[in-house]
Order: C-alpha cells, then structure tokens, then sequence
C-alpha cells in the first residue's frame, strides 16, 4: 500500500486538494473582517458548553478506539482498547499529510500489533473492516438527510456535490471489494504490492469474520457520527445560539460527505467553506456561521490531532520523555532569572499591592531567582534520572508557580511553571535513581556547620561595624536579620556605603553560596551501588551453570570478573557487570529454560536493580528470547549475527569451497601443519602462545576485551584444548582455544589469534581443524561466534538505521567486514543478537557502559 502513494490516482487527488486549498483561501479572504469579528465572538464562550465538548471529543475518541478493538475482534484477534486507541490517533495524526490519507494510513503502525501475535493479513483485514464500516455508517447516515435537504429545503450546488461524491466512493468501494473477492483486476494489483493480500481473499472467502463483530464496529461508527452532530450543536451553544436539531444533522453531514472525499489534509479547507454556507442557510451570520465552524473543528479535528501528537511523544520509552522535563526545567529557570530582572508590569504590581504587603513582592521575587538558579542546576542532575532531583525540581516549579503569581502576577510564567510541573508529575516513575544517604548526611552537617558560623561571623561583623560603613548603627536584631538575608543571598535592610561594607555582604554571599551548593550537591549526588562476589557464589554459580546452561556465552558468565544476582523464589542467576549507572547483564538468565522461569527471575533482578538504583541493559540476547524482555516494555537494537554451522552437512567439497581447499594446500605445501593439544597444555607452550597473542594485539593496536568473550589468561588455557598452525620447527603462527558450550551437541571457541607474518589461510585452518574434532566428540554443530553490526537489511526506526549506516559506511567498522566474510566461508546459519534497554535515550550513555564492562 505505502508504495502506492504516488501513483496516478493520488497525484490526482493532490491536484483537487490544492484546488480545494485555493478556495478556502479565497474564501477566508473575502471573509477576513467577519474572521477577525469570530475571534472576538471566540474568547465568549460559555465554559460550562465547551467543557462538555471536550468530554464528547474524549467519547469520539474512545469509539475509535472500541472500532478497531471490534474490528480485530471480527477475524478472531484480540487487541486491548489501549491499543485501539493508539492505533487510532497515530494514524488520524499521519491521514492529515498523507495523499488519501484516510485509507493510505491504515498501512502504518501495525509493528506494536505485530508484536502481540496477530499476523498481518489480519490486521490488513481488520483495518479494512475499520475503514468500510466507517464510511458505510456515514452513507447510512447521509442518504436520508440528503434526500430530506433535496425534498423539503432547496439544496445548495455544494450539497449536490457532496452527494454525489459519496455515491461515487460507495461505488467504487463496492466494485473494488468485488473485484477483490472475485480476484479481479484490484486483486491483481494489490498481490503484487504484498502476498499477504492473497492470504487475506482466502479468509474472507473461507469466512474466517465474526458478522456480530462487524455489526458492533457499525454501532459504534454510528456513535460517532452523533458525537460529531452533538459536536455542531455544542459549538453552538457554547457561543450563545440557539441549535435546531436540523441545522446539527445537515451541517454535520455535508461537512463529513467533504471531509471523505477530500483527498489531502482531512478536508482542510473544504470542509470549513461547505459547513459555513450551509449554515448561514439557517439564519446564522457569516460572523457566526464562522465561530460556529472554527468552534466545531477544535472539537472534531484539532484536539484529535493533539492526542495523536501525544499518542507518540508520551509512548513509553520516548527518548523526548527523558530530555523533556529537563529542558523545561532549564527553561523555566532561565524565565524565573529574566521575570525577576526585568521590571514589572506596572498595572498588575498596583493591582496585587491591594491585597499583599510589599514585604511579601519582594521575598516573591527573591524566590523566583534562587529558584530560577537552582533549577539551571537540577536540570542536569534530572537528565540522570535521580529521585532527588525530581522531587527538588518539583518544589522549585511548585515555589514559581506560586511566585510568579505574588510578585507581580506573571501568569503567564505561572502556567509555563504548572505546565513544567504537570510533565515532572507525569513522568515521576523514569526518576528511581537514589542519592546517597551519608553524603546527604555529611553536607547538611557541613552546611549547618557553615550557616552556624557565618551567622556568628554576620552577626559580629555587622554590629560592631562602623556607622559610615552602612550609615546606621545596627541593633543585635538586625545583625541576625541581615547575616540570614546576606546568607540566603538575598537585600540586607540597609544598602552598604563603602567598598569595605560590599565586600564584607560579599563575603557573606560566597559562603551562603557554597554551602547551598554543597546541599544541593549531596541532595541530589547520586548513590553509587558497589558490590563483588566472592569465590563462594562464583562457586554456585559454576553449579548452576551445570545444571541449567544452554547457551554458547554461558561459560563466560562465570568469570571472576561478573556479579552475580541469585534468585531467591527461582533457583538460577544473571551474571552482570555495573558501570556508568548500568546493570548491564550478559545473556539470558541461566536458570530452568521456560518462559514463566525466566520471566520471574528477570522481574527479580529488575526489581533488585531499581532499588539499587541501577538502570538494567541485557547484552547478546538471542532473537527468540526477544519477546520475554518486551512483556517487561524493553526495547531492542540488533547488534550482529551469530554464525552456527550446520558439521552434519558441512564439508569440503563443491566450487563454493575452493577457496578453503586451496588454503590447505598452500599451508601443506609451506611445511605447516595443524596441532591439536590436549589439556593439560605444558608452560613451554602456553609461553609460545603468549607470544603469538601479544603480536596479534599489536600489530592490531588492539587491547584484550571481556565480558562476552575471554581474554589470554594463562591458568585456564593449561586446562583447555588447543589447537595450533605450526611449522616443521615447531613455530606456533596461529592458535584456537576450545571452550565448554552449554547449547546441546554444540561446541565453541575463544581466542583465535595469529603472529603478524602467518601465512594466508591460517585461520581457515585452525576452523577447518576444530570441525574435524567436533565430529569426532559426535557434536553436531559449531558456533563462530558474532559478527557485530552485521544483518540490519530493512532498519526499522532510527537508531537501527545509525548502526547499518555506520557498519556499511564508516571506515572504523569495515574490519567487520572481513570477520563477516571470514564466518560466510563455512556457510553457516545466522542467528540475530540484540541489545535490549530500556529506551532510546539509554543509547546515548550505553556504548560507553558496554566500553567500561568490556575492559579487563
């Protein structure tokens, strides 16, 4: 369907939409005094009517919601109302800039319903059922009205023309779906754009529908053609005008019948021009028929389109979710400091002066600014996700929103400030990140310490200081009164005289200055959870492992290097490492292999990490296991393909092998030979292999790596098998490490390393070898291990588009390619591997996690 968005049909339909523009254009043009009249008209709305509206606007959307929820109902699927309701604003909002945008939106954001298991013939057809419902319910609706304005009131060119249009949609909706069924010509073209329209004719010609469904989608279809009749009728009496149930029908109608068959931009314009004629055709003035129209379309089109706008950015995970209530916070700090320093409307101060004293004007508007500067710093302490730093940051915009209002009666500022606070409240579960308890402990002792002393200081200072310094003698009252004031940064009393009086209230300032900050530091400083484990839980792990492994990174699970969480009602583990605030965690959980199993243990470590307050990444997830880290709202980023080679059919034979024959064949020739080393390995060769691994890191300019894989580690290759690439003198060039795998009939390796000047093939030899000892252990398949970045051919949001750029772009990453190319030789089966998070916004700080893990 997308890749008929520029077909004939629709550069048509752009045409009579630019045509239809024009007219509106031309039309508010002509009626621009009467517009400017609306606006007036506009701000005089009775709010009781448009609070009313707003409720028939949230029952509009709710039935679009149980439409499509009935819709996936009637072909035997499930879908949640919340569901139904995303659905239907995210694809109201893209209708608005899509040619045909009705019926081309109904191929986007099917991903999410993919996800829960229905297939996509069935979200095609249910979708299908949405949208001829929708206009088979508009049609039933129309038809009597029209046929009424055409009998007993004289029809207006543009009620003909609506008519007509809706005849000629049902029409063709009607020939289209027979010539579908029928697998006419509609069939034909659809089948080539997707199979999955062949599967979809086969269920609705087997008649895999529930009629009862359909019947329910129509009811509610019907609901919604009310709601927009009530709609008109509340427009108008919200602007004070009397709504004759006639003039609501018809007005509502016609404007629909255009909005159908307008092919771009939800009718935008067309449907504005037709509604005013017709109603002005009641007895309403063109000033009111305009309130009246501009009224209905916020209620029917604008507020619809704002859900749908929020329908994307509240999503959870949303990346702007994480940076949004920070830079609001940066914002409304920088508001705070220009509202205080910028002087006051003169109107509003004299009108608050009657109700306040001007004490309380001037602590406001000190407020404001300590607020506005605390805020610039919590902003960056709220992007890390710390608990404190929310709750500050509520107070701070709970301390503007009242301050605005007492210093001079900013509203404006006030609404940013309860607009900032509604968005922290919002979004208050992202903030779980805690603050450590004995810094808190420590810097309010300290700052406590330092107002203890700086009062003393103060008080001494200003008592005993010169009359000529502030040019009054101040009283012990007084002293303490401007020592507090000087403190908390705000005017003394009294304005200082001299240079030296500045500097001692400067004095003063810097030190109330550093011990706020020292506060607002160990406030929201966030705690830093450490923890090891010991040879003991290494132990039971090791135990664990061999009665629960499955998988060719369990062996690397069991490092020393890796903590351990243990469950306490499911008997396995996660082995993880901590850094830059990050739990990141290697693989799946090594417990009993069963969805319910590891589903408990990964809500246990969820659990455990956010009172900790990590946040949790899970590295090398295979494909299959994707769907348990997305009941827990995961998301997941391919990073590479893992090569499993199939040693019951693999062999040497054929053209696609030369290339491996030939690399045998010149190493034979050279004198060399392959070597399989039992364990245990002797120091003498483990001294050469050393050798060999030190070259290869250098003449890579490469550093050893963890986490998911080993690094040369000399007591445990003496207790592994080794396989090497020798010469006659017994010179080592190249060498493999055999590794314990845990998937079944499935053997691995490790390090795999060669000397600068090793003869070409080298590597394929070493694998070659390794297969030929695997079918004789009777294994019956090997695994090669990652080849990072690789297997992204259709990205499908942008941070996977980021990685397929960089892997076939970017000069850092093409040895990638070579490793890819390495791994194709053996013709192996390729398994995707992800990196699960849990949003797009931990992709900004994760790669350099991963760095710190992946370090020794």
């Amino acid at each position: 369907m997308k890749n008929l968005l520029k077909s004939r049909n629709y550069y048509l339909k752009e045409i009579l939409a630019f045509l239809f523009l024009l007219l509106a254009i031309y039309f508010f043009r002509q009626q621009q005094s009467d517009i400017v009249q609306s606006v007036n008209v506009l701000k005089n709305i009775e709010l009781s009517y448009f609070s009313l509206g707003l409720l028939v606007t949230v029952l509009y959307i709710l039935l679009n919601g149980l439409m499509y929820v009935y819709a996936f109902r009637a072909v035997q699927s499930n879908i949640t109302l919340t569901d139904g309701l995303k659905l239907f604003l995210k694809r109201n909002l893209i209708s608005v800039f899509l040619p045909g945008g009705g019926v081309t939106s109904l191929a986007f954001f099917n991903q999410e319903i993919e996800r829960k298991g229905v297939s996509k013939t069935r979200i095609n057809f249910a979708s299908y059922i949405y949208a001829v419902v929708g206009i088979a319910s508009l049609a039933l609706v129309a038809f009597p009205v029209l046929v009424y304005l055409a009998i007993v009131r004289s029809s207006t060119a543009s009620s003909w023309f609506a008519f007509e249009g809706i005849v000629v949609l049902v029409a063709l909706l009607v020939w289209a779906t027979w010539s579908f069924l029928e697998k006419g010509w509609v069939y034909k073209q659809l089948t080539k754009v997707s199979p999955q329209f062949e599967m979809l004719a086969e269920e609705i010609n087997v008649g895999n529908f529930s009629v009862k469904e359909i019947l329910m989608v129509l009811v509610f279809s019907v609901g919604i053609e009310i709601t927009g009749m009530l709609h008109l009728g509340i427009a108008m009496k919200a602007l004070g005008l009397s709504a004759s149930i006639e003039s609501c029908i018809a007005g509502y109608v016609i404007a629909t019948l255009f909005y159908v068959i307008s092919p771009f931009l939800r009718g935008l314009g067309a449907v504005e021009v037709s509604m005013i004629l017709l109603i002005t055709s009641y007895g309403f003035s063109e000033t009111q028929a305009i309130s009246i129209t501009l009224l209905y379309r916020i209620f029917e089109f604008w507020l619809p389109l704002v859900a749908g706008i929020g329908s994307f950015l509240l999503n959870r995970g949303n990346i702007l979710l994480r940076i949004l209530p920070a830079m609001l916070l940066a914002l409304l700090g920088i508001v705070n400091i220009i509202s205080v320093l910028t002087p006051p409307l003169v109107e509003r101060l004299q009108l608050l002066e009657n109700f306040l004293p001007v004490a309380t004007v001037h602590l406001s508007n000190q407020a404001v600014l300590m607020a506005g500067i605390s805020m610039l710093i919590c902003a960056a302490f709220l992007m890390r996700g710390q608990r404190n730093a929310w709750l500050m940051a509520v107070l701070l915009s709970t301390v503007s929103l009242v301050g605005h209002l007492t210093k001079a009666i900013d509203y404006e500022e006030s609404i940013f400030a309860l607009f900032t606070l509604i968005i922290l409240l919002f979004t208050r579960k992202q903030y779980y990140v805690r603050s450590d308890r004995k810094l808190q402990s420590f810097g309010l002792r300290l700052a406590s310490l330092i107002l203890g002393m700086v009062l003393v200081y103060g008080v001494i200072g200003f008592y005993f200081l010169d009359k000529k310094e502030f040019g009054i003698d101040f009283s012990l009252s007084n002293s303490i009164e401007n020592s507090i004031r000087s403190f908390f940064l705000l005017e003394t009393t009294v304005s200082p005289v001299t240079r030296f009086a500045k500097g001692f209230i400067h004095s003063i300032n810097l030190l109330g200055s550093l011990s706020l900050g020292l506060l607002i530091y160990a406030f929201v400083k966030p705690y830093i959870f450490h923890y090891s484990s010991d040879e003991e839980e290494q132990a039971k792990a090791l135990d664990l492992l061999a009665k629960y492994g499955h998988t060719a990174d369990d062996h690397f699970k069991v490092d020393s290097n890796k903590t351990f969480y243990f469950g306490t009602k499911i008997e396995g583990f996660i082995a993880y490492k901590i850094a830059s605030g990050f739990a990141i965690a290697l693989g799946e959980p090594v417990c009993e292999d069963s969805p319910e199993s590891m589903r408990k243990l990964l809500h246990e470590f969820e659990v455990f990490c956010k009172r900790n307050s990590l946040k949790t990444a899970y590295y090398k997830i295979d494909e299959s296991k994707l769907s348990l880290f997305e009941s827990f709202g995961k998301k997941s980023l391919p990073i590479g393909q893992e090569a499993i080679v199939n040693l019951q059919t693999f062999t040497l034979e054929g053209k696609d092998k030369k290339s491996l024959r030939n690399a045998l064949n010149a190493l034979e020739k050279k004198g060399f030979k392959t070597v399989v080393h039992q364990a245990p390995i002797k120091d003498g060769l483990l001294q050469k292999l050393k050798h060999v691994s030190d070259d290869w890191l250098r003449s890579l300019n490469r550093k050893e790596m963890v986490f998911s894989q080993g690094m040369f580690n000399w007591n445990e290759l003496k207790n592994q098998t080794i396989i090497t690439i020798e010469n006659s003198d017994e010179k080592i060039v190249s060498f493999l490490n055999i590794i314990p795998d845990y998937t079944p009939n499935e053997g691995t390796y490790d390090l795999v390393r060669k000397t600068e000047d090793a003869p070409s093939g080298s590597m394929d030899a070493l694998i070659i070898a390794l297969i030929a000892q695997l079918k004789e252990q009777g294994l019956s398949a090997l695994n090669m291990g990652v080849a990072p970045m690789s297997g992204i051919d259709q990205p499908k949001d942008f941070p996977e588009w980021t990685v397929k750029f960089a892997y076939e772009k970017l000069q850092q990453f093409r040895h990638y390619h070579g490793l890819r190319d390495f791994k194709d030789k053996f013709n192996p089966t390729w398994v995707n591997k992800y990196l699960v998070y849990e949003n797009h916004y931990d992709l900004i700080s994760l790669p350099m996690a991963l760095g710190k893990v992946m370090k020794p």
